[in-house]
């Protein structure tokens, strides 16, 4: 999606609801979403799929307190209280730092962020394996109660579709997974060794 200059005004909003923040995730105008059952906002390039992704993802980000933001709780015609999803809001900062620790790194929220050549993979010389390992080490952050190669594992069992790293099946390819995961591993060859 070419982004317009009103597109681009949304970089002003420092708190943005779950459903603009969802919006601009998957590529769309906030502007043009009245609600989720908003027919016009269906499109057969997957954007509404995108957009209740993002949408359920950021609000269970929220509810896991993941996520910096106000969860508004508004009652039904019978009084009955519910978290209202769409107005509930979402601190930037903390989204982009979110996005960051999943591996997201382009799209809206990182518009003055040059993907390198080595994580495009649209260049010539992309090589999935290499994106794996640079995604994996940058979205471990600080590990606590596992092993790095554990953590990096586990991160690349869950992201292994999107660097080719399943079998024919889908499932994940542990051999492929140990390998970028030696390659990612800060600790290779066992725990640092205690100064003396």
């Amino acid at each position: 999606m070419e982004e317009d200059d009103n597109l681009a005004l949304w970089r002003l909003c420092e708190t943005l609801t779950v459903q603009e923040a969802a919006c601009l995730i998957a590529g769309a105008d906030p502007a043009e979403v009245d609600s989720v059952e908003n027919a016009g906002f269906y499109k057969a390039d997957g954007t509404f799929t995108r957009y209740m992704a993002a949408k359920t993802a950021i609000f269970r980000a929220l509810e896991a307190d993941r996520l910096k933001g106000k969860i508004l709780v508004d009652t039904d015609g019978f009084g009955v209280p519910f978290n209202n999803i769409n107005q509930s809001t979402v601190e930037v900062e903390s989204l982009r730092d979110w996005l960051r620790q999943r591996g997201v790194t382009n799209g809206f929220f990182f518009h003055d962020a040059k993907v390198p050549d080595y994580m495009n993979p649209e260049h010539p010389r992309y090589a999935p394996k290499l994106a794996a390992a640079v995604s994996a080490w940058l979205a471990a952050g600080e590990v606590a109660g596992r092993s790095p190669k554990e953590t990096l594992k586990k991160w690349l069992r869950e992201h292994a579709a999107q660097f080719g790293l399943t079998k024919e099946d889908g499932s994940p390819n542990e051999q492929g997974i140990e390998e970028v995961a030696k390659v990612a591993n800060w600790q290779f060859g066992g725990a640092p060794k205690t100064p003396g």
